[in-house]
This record gives structure tokens, C-alpha cells and sequence, in this order.
């Protein structure tokens, strides 16, 4: 039996991570479904369920065999999720602000190696990026500086693999956006917030593997607005969600994909999902 659990153990293991901002689990559970059968990720992150604690949906994904669900919802607004089809021996959240709104939830993975996997939904922060007069920007600035508090708490377990995934509402770099100089005074690319998550990933030593795997200059999207009418024509995206990972999992980072297809999909989410490859 110890022979055998040597040879687990030397196998190299594919773990494919995907995350999505769905906007409404219960409304889009069909899409959800069907990027799972297309896609066949070990876990999907979903972000903005809006779905009461209890309510989701996971009959559907449990007939594909996703049937580890950890959730953290309530009612109309904000609420992660994590959908795996392998075991995970232990879930948590983290209320960030005071709020309790459900914007943080957590797993570890049993895996050959240790694996925590969080999953964030960062506050939108409204339209004025200005937190004297709007208190949804305020309340962003304030989510991403105790971010920074617990990135550099996270960083202290090096002997744990680790990845942040999620809708980060922020479009850190220069070509995360469609143009960085007319987006420089709007919400998501002001230099406050890239600054503010550029210092969480220095302070928990985070690596973007999304960048890693496509360096700029190139354009890299995730988010296009409703507003467009025909968004591929248009193309004013932006990256706002997010793969990162503490150097022992980025060492072992293979490969990344934006599902822009889905985008298409009838009554598609703004957001498209991001999917990572690892070996483990």
C-alpha cells in the first residue's frame, strides 16, 4: 500500500482552476452547466451569484459530477462559490469592511500537494472615483487596503500552494483596458486602485499568471459593458478578473485561455471565464 501511494505521489497531476463572474447563478446556471461539459475545469470560482445562502443551484452540477460546492451568497447582490469535482476537506470566509457581504470564500484542496484556493469578488466602487462623495469608492479603497493586511499574513505559509482568483474589478496595467489614457479618471483604472492591487500582490508576493502567460503590450480582456451593441466590433474591454499564485504553484503553471466565446452565449454575463492549468 505504501508502494502505491508513492506512485500518487510521483504522478504529476493536471489541475485546471477556472473563474467567472456569473451575475446571477440561478439565472445563467444553463451557461454554467454548459462551460463545464465544454471546459471540463477540476474547479470553477464563480463570483456575483446572487444567490441567498442555501438556494444554489447545484443540482445541475452535481449530474456532472461537480458535487463539492462551498458557498457564501445572500440575498440580491454580491456572493462567491466554488464548484469542484474534487474533494476539498475544509471551507472558510473572511469578512472584509465590516460588512459581512459575502465577497470572500475559501477551500483547501486535496491534492497530492497542499492547495488553498481563494476565491474574491472585490466591491465594484461605483461611478465617481472619488470616496469624499461616493461612499461605494471609499468602501473599495478601504476592502483593498485590508486586502493588503491579509496578502501579507498569506505570504508568511510558504509551504503551501496558493492562488487568488476572482473578479477584482480593478484593470491594473496599461493594456488591461482598451485605452489607458481615456480610462485614467474611471472607476477600475484610476491610479489608486491599480496601485492599491499592485501592493497586494507585492505584499503576499502573488504572481500574475495570466501576464505570465500573455506579457504585455497585448490587449488581455475579460469585461465588456452591456452598453455596447455589438461588443466584439467595439472591443472596449477591460481585465478585471484575476488568476494569481505564491511561487511554489506558479512554478507549476502551464497555460491560460479567456473564454471570449461565452460572451455570445444567450443572456451572457459582462464577464467571461478564465481558465488556468497547473501540475501538481
Amino acid at each position: 500500500m505504501q508502494g502505491a501511494d508513492a506512485l500518487w505521489q510521483a504522478i504529476p497531476m493536471k489541475l485546471k482552476i477556472a473563474t467567472w463572474n456569473i451575475n446571477s447563478v440561478r439565472l445563467r446556471i444553463t451557461s454554467v452547466a454548459r462551460f463545464l461539459k465544454e471546459n471540463a475545469p477540476d474547479i470553477l470560482c464563480l463570483q456575483e451569484t446572487k444567490c441567498p445562502q442555501g438556494q444554489f443551484p447545484s443540482a445541475p452540477l452535481k449530474e456532472l459530477g461537480y458535487g463539492h460546492i462551498a458557498e457564501f451568497g445572500q440575498k440580491g447582490y454580491h456572493g462567491v462559490a466554488i464548484v469542484s469535482r474534487l474533494p476539498f476537506h475544509r471551507s472558510h470566509s473572511k469578512s472584509f469592511c465590516g460588512k459581512g457581504d459575502c465577497r470572500h470564500i475559501a477551500i483547501e484542496v486535496d491534492t497530492p500537494h497542499p492547495l488553498q484556493l481563494h476565491n474574491f469578488y472585490v466591491p465594484a466602487g461605483g461611478d465617481e472615483p472619488d470616496p469624499e462623495v461616493n461612499g461605494k469608492f471609499a468602501h473599495k479603497l478601504q476592502f483593498l487596503k485590508e486586502m493588503q493586511s491579509w496578502s501579507k499574513a498569506e505570504a508568511k505559509d510558504k509551504n503551501v500552494l496558493k492562488a487568488v482568483v476572482g473578479d477584482l474589478n480593478i484593470a491594473p496595467l496599461e493594456h488591461d483596458v482598451w485605452s489607458h489614457k481615456e480610462l485614467l479618471k474611471v472607476v477600475s483604472h484610476t491610479p489608486v486602485e491599480t496601485k492599491g492591487l499592485n501592493d497586494i500582490i507585492a505584499a503576499g508576493g502573488w504572481t500574475d499568471v495570466m501576464r505570465k502567460s500573455v506579457p504585455e503590450p497585448e490587449k488581455l480582456y475579460t469585461w465588456w459593458s452591456y452598453r455596447a451593441h455589438d461588443w466584439r466590433e467595439s472591443n472596449r474591454g477591460r481585465r478585471l478578473d484575476h488568476i494569481w499564485a505564491n511561487d511554489g504553484l506558479a512554478a507549476r503553471f502551464q497555460r491560460m485561455s479567456i473564454l471570449k466565446e461565452c460572451r455570445d452565449w444567450q443572456q451572457p454575463s459582462d464577464h467571461v471565464p478564465v481558465l488556468a492549468e497547473f501540475t501538481l
